[in-house]
This record gives C-alpha cells, structure tokens and sequence, in this order.
C-alpha cells in the first residue's frame, strides 16, 4: 500500500533510514550504552540520581561514566557509557565480567548493591551512542524532528528535552498555517523551525560536548585536575554568583540562553585557570590552564555555537509574522 501526504514529519529515530533525503548525516559513535533496569532495590536519596566517574583501564583506555537514576516507585535504570567502537561481547559474557571485575570495585558502597544486582542476569542491553550535528537542507514535503536531525552525546541526558523542543517549534508554526497544498511556500515557512530551535538544541549540545570532554576522556593526571576544578566550581557558595542553579537550567533546557551558556563557560575557564595558576605559576599549571580554556572549547561546541549567528531570513521573520 502507498500513502501520499502533502507533508510527513520525519522522526524515525537514531536509526533513521529517511534522513538521507532531507539532510547530509554525518555520523560519529565514540562509545557504547550498555544499560539494564533493577527493580525493588532503592538508591541513598530519593528521587535523585546519581553519576559516578570511574577511571580507565587494560581493556579500555577512557573512562567510563556510570550512570543511575529512577524510571518508576520500584525501578532504577543503569548504564555505563564505554568509550571506543568496539565493546566487550554480551553473548560470551565478557561484558558482563568487565562490568564486574573493571567497574564494579569503583562504584561507591551505598549503590554497589544496586549496580551489580542484574549484571549476571543476562538483561544487559547495548547500542551505540551516537553525535550528529544538524545539517537538513529544504526539502518540500519532508520535515526531520528529534534525533533523525540532530543527536548528541548522552552524558548531558539532554535527547528527550531538544527531541520535545522539536516537537512544540513546528507545532506552533503549522497552527498559523492553513494550507498544505503549496509545497513551496510550506517549505519556505518551515525553514524558521530549524532557526528557532538552535537555542535549545545549541545549549544541550554544547553541554554534552563539555561534559565528554571534561569527564569521559582519558584520566591523565592534567584531566583529574580539571575535573576537581569543575567539582570546586560548582560548590562555589559566594552571596554574588551562584552556578549550581543556573547550570541546572542550561543543562535541563529551562533556560536555553546561548548567552548564559557562554557566561559560565567562560566563568569556569577563568576561574579555573586561576586556581590552578595560584600562588606561583609553574610550566605544569600553565599546562593545566591551557587545558581548562581549551577543552570545552573543540571544534563541534564552535560549529554549534556560530550556528546561531545565522539569523531568520526577512521571509521566515514575515512568515512568522503573519
């Protein structure tokens, strides 16, 4: 049976096999996701969650962060992101031997209990984490949502928030539009939605890019330090900044402000270098400053960043308008 409509929203997934049409996909996969759901066991606080950074090691030569939260009353997710293209085998039971022997000894005593409950039940599953920037050029007839358009790293836990993002743009935009049959101009219109929803898909992407480079990178002896600058910022108690909140907007998506975002990364770079320049500046602090300004700053966080600098074109702003 063929189905023909005037537009189809495209919003197939990671896995997307119609994202080819209505955009250039460049795909990266620096890691895996092997995740398992435990049930009837409680973490320390509740209604938290909880994100432990563990070292690398012989087999694999990043970290690999693990992650817990609650889904529901009786049932905690976990997964470990593993970084690199291959992954220990789940059929033969290397990967759970990994997950025990590697990881487990570095999860705190309070969630031990929690992590390696369903390691040995065979309930572990894996796919691969994906980043692939937003690249759609106007295509009549086909719209790309949610993470057939655009994924990111999952160490921000961001997808949901920029996929609903996507989801709300062009449903306000089709409210203000009443005619379907012209192609053409509908495309021209929904051009604005790919301009509207930089601020969101921006900040969670530049997050998720800060967060793997600052914490799922190899563990030199420069990165611990940086990590430790990090955990120091963000417990800054000054009556004049807070950080820990403001964060928390960006990283959630309540205040998607580019502006902001900019703000703390800066804030933290200097702050960073400071401390670790103070009192006497010696070639391995400067090293380790160098590191802090540079690292949240790679290639893919300016990409997204100077996105934002293309403005709506005078037709999308009279669209929108009307």
């Amino acid at each position: 049976m063929t189905a023909y409509a005037f537009l189809t929203i495209v919003c197939d997934g990671c896995f997307s096999n119609l994202r080819r049409l209505p955009c250039k996909p460049k795909l990266r996969s620096p890691s895996h996701l092997a995740g398992w759901i435990v049930k009837n066991h409680h973490l320390p606080v509740a209604n938290h969650g909880y994100i432990v950074l563990t070292d690398s090691s012989p087999v694999l030569t990043d970290s690999s962060p693990v992650s817990l939260y609650p889904i529901s009353s009786t049932e905690i997710h976990c997964f470990v992101a593993i970084a690199g293209t291959e992954l220990p085998s789940t059929s033969n039971g290397e990967l759970s031997h990994y997950l025990r022997t590697v990881v487990a000894p570095q999860i705190p005593h309070e969630l031990y209990s929690v992590f390696t409950s369903e390691i040995d039940k065979r309930s572990i599953r894996t796919m691969p984490s994906y980043s692939m920037p937003a690249l759609p050029y106007p295509t009549p007839g086909a719209l790309l949502l949610g993470d057939a358009l655009n994924m990111r790293l999952p160490h921000g836990a961001g997808g949901m928030t920029v996929a609903l993002s996507d989801v709300v743009i062009p449903r306000d935009l089709l409210s203000r539009w009443h005619n379907l049959n012209d192609a053409s101009s509908l495309c021209t219109y929904l051009q604005a939605f790919y301009s509207l929803r930089k601020p969101m898909a921006v900040t969670i992407n530049t997050l998720a890019s800060v967060v793997d480079k600052i914490f799922c990178t190899p563990p030199t002896q420069a990165t611990k330090e940086v990590r430790e600058v990090c955990f120091v910022f963000f417990n800054l108690k000054l009556p004049f900044l807070s950080t820990v909140e403001p964060a928390m907007a960006l990283l959630s998506g309540l205040n998607p402000s580019t502006m902001s975002l900019v703000l703390h990364i800066l804030l933290f770079a200097i702050y960073g270098a400071a401390s670790v320049l103070l009192p006497f500046p010696s070639f391995r602090r400067l090293w380790i400053g160098v590191i802090l300004i540079w690292r949240p700053l790679d290639n893919r966080m300016a990409q997204d960043v100077s996105a934002l600098s293309r403005p709506l074109t005078m037709e999308m702003c009279w669209l929108l308008i009307l």
